[in-house]
């Protein structure tokens, strides 16, 4: 049975602040911990009025220094917006400030809109230079080499577990390339994921940092007493997911009743495209898909993603989560160990 993990987008909600939403995000983690995820992520965004997890780095510190046991890290940084000296300097902090607990995801994607790309001082091409990037990174972060001539201080001989993350074959590739764990976003992004999936296992090659592929997906659940309730919890992600067909992005709106008076049919069949791989009802409803989920994809570990309006209601699916994990590992009669 896989491990379980958090990814939260940390997402400020109508009529919120920023504020909120990380005060939110810590007391999420803290729960989490307590409730047995592995992982708690967060990831780069900029620009957009309902996620409040642009200064990644700075998040997982503030995330990291109020917990005790979870792993924290990014899902991920765009290193194209970065220098690797930079990311190398920050996670290498963190890593001396919380050592064995945090993680770098990296994706080449902007995390942001053009103008904002222009405003990041970002190059039109420089996610081509990712793979090389890449490897700078992890030479930053890897132990001290007397011939190259830059050092991360910290950051050198921190060793800070990479990984790549990816909604396309690329990122697959790499990391099938590269030896390293490999997380796809198929809480946005599912068309590709099997297709991913195999591509990275069947081109994966031992490294010293993995001996056999680590594959992660992500996808959206909501929990709740029954699945009606959790159906209308789910609307203001089926909201959010329409608004940015629409050219719109927002904060994360309230729930509603009835989710086929907000979208036209094209919208509908965009955003359920969109949103394939979210499982949505009761504790029973939740299990039954994800226990077809794991034994369609065999991956080593599921991240998942709950943007849910009301903080308690979004507590509560976790915790409803939680206790489908258990079950799930009590029913399954092979339980998947993360490699070392």
């Amino acid at each position: 049975m896989p491990d379980f993990s958090v990814f939260d987008l940390v997402p400020i909600t109508q009529g919120s602040t920023p504020e909120i939403a990380l005060n939110h995000a810590l007391d999420l983690a803290q729960k989490s911990e307590a409730w047995g995820y592995k992982r708690y992520w967060v990831a780069e965004h900029h620009n957009i009025p309902g996620i409040a997890s642009s200064a990644t780095s700075v998040l997982i510190g503030y995330i990291a220094g109020g917990t005790q046991t979870i792993r924290v890290g990014a899902g991920g940084v765009m290193l194209p917006n970065h220098a690797p000296l930079v990311i190398a300097e920050q996670f290498g902090t963190l890593e001396t400030l919380y050592p064995g607990r945090i993680d770098l995801g990296l994706g080449r994607a902007p995390g942001a809109d053009h103008s904002t790309m222009r405003a990041l001082r970002r190059e039109p091409m420089s996610s081509d230079h990712f793979p090389q990037d890449v490897l700078e990174l992890q030479q930053l972060l890897g132990p001290a080499n007397p011939g190259y001539p830059v050092k991360a201080v910290p950051g050198t001989g921190t060793n800070v577990p990479i990984w790549i993350l990816g909604s396309s074959l690329f990122g697959a590739q790499l990391a099938a390339q590269l030896g390293l764990p490999y997380s796809f976003a198929a809480h946005f992004a599912p068309k590709l994921l099997l297709e991913a999936l195999a591509v990275y296992r069947a081109h994966f090659e031992p490294s010293d940092k993995l001996k056999k592929p680590q594959a992660m997906a992500c996808v959206n659940v909501v929990a709740a007493e029954t699945d009606g309730e959790a159906r209308k919890l789910f609307t203001s992600t089926q909201q959010s997911v329409t608004n940015i067909f629409r050219g719109k992005r927002s904060q994360l709106p309230r729930p509603i009743d009835d989710i086929e008076t907000y979208w036209t049919p094209p919208e509908k069949a965009h955003t359920q495209e969109w949103l394939a791989r979210s499982f949505v009802g009761s504790a029973k409803t939740v299990k039954k898909g994800l226990e077809d989920f794991i034994e369609e994809t065999k991956v080593e570990e599921v991240m998942v993603n709950s943007a849910i309006y009301d903080h308690p209601a979004r507590l509560r699916s976790y915790e409803i989560l939680s206790g489908v994990v258990k079950e799930l590992g009590a029913s399954s009669p092979k339980i998947l160990k993360e490699t070392k």
